[in-house]
């Protein structure tokens, strides 16, 4: 049998996984996530979860035809609720919105602070999935960007602040209450790497918000929905700025 293909996306979720970690992978839809890691040897097993049949269903035809069994389980589960801490050390929740992880991780706080790492990939509501994981005791210890057709995506790994992380870094001349903003909305890692696809979507973000601009003077606004709109915008752009300048020395 021929290993499991990803697609670019699923496999920097993969490997962000520490080695050797035993996984709890939460919405593993048809389960090629989870064959993978065990097929790269990046896991020795895993917790494969779904709270629908069909997927599940799937999954477990592919753990069968992968002649994965002893190594992978699969079980239904809505979120973790059917998860018993101890089980596994890392979460691995992707390729669902920010605002359904966060609910994953409300439901559950005692088992989903248990886990020694999450690597996590929301689809959606990414500044404010972050946010939840900073005010709720979890730290990011690393991130990668990527660009898959025409779309960028954010992968994360995250741990809970008792697992023992580095100290939080400086933002320079930044007030705190405006660098968690900043590290909220772009990512503390990806602020301090500067990865080509990470100024790409700076690029593409600053582009889209001078176009609103452009537009705002055509379109039929009162003058104060317009004023406001441009404030709105203009702060947005203020932040890009921030983002793209970040960590430089000052003049």
């Amino acid at each position: 049998m021929k290993p499991v293909v990803l697609s670019e996306r699923m496999r920097a979720v993969a490997h962000m996984v520490s080695a050797g970690s035993a996984v709890c992978d939460v919405g593993c839809d048809h389960g090629f996530v989870s064959v993978y890691l065990v097929q790269q040897g990046i896991s020795p097993r895993v917790l494969a979860m779904d709270l629908r049949e069909g997927p599940l269903g799937a999954a477990r035809e592919h753990v069968t035809a992968y002649c994965l069994e002893d190594r992978i389980e699969v079980r239904l589960s809505d979120g973790l609720h059917k998860y018993e801490i101890g089980e596994a050390d890392t979460l691995v929740c992707a390729g669902m919105g920010g605002g359904l992880m966060r609910r994953i991780l409300e439901e559950e706080p005692e088992k989903a602070s248990s886990f020694r790492e999450l690597v996590l990939q929301p689809q959606s509501e990414t500044e404010a999935f972050r946010h939840f994981l900073r005010v709720n005791g979890y730290t990011i210890l690393d991130e990668t960007m990527l660009e898959e057709e025409g779309k960028f995506y954010q992968i994360m790994r995250a741990a809970p602040n008792h697992a023992g992380q580095p100290e939080r870094q400086s933002g320079g001349d930044l007030l705190p209450e405006e660098l968690c903003k900043l590290e909220d909305r772009y990512g503390p890692i990806l602020l301090r790497k500067k990865a080509p696809v990470f100024l790409a979507f700076l690029d593409r973000e600053e582009k889209i918000y001078r176009e609103i601009l452009d537009n705002l003077q055509r379109q039929g606004f009162t003058e104060e929905r317009r004023r406001t709109r441009y404030g709105q915008i203009e702060t947005l752009l203020q932040d890009n700025r921030r983002a793209r300048s970040f960590g430089e020395a000052s003049p």
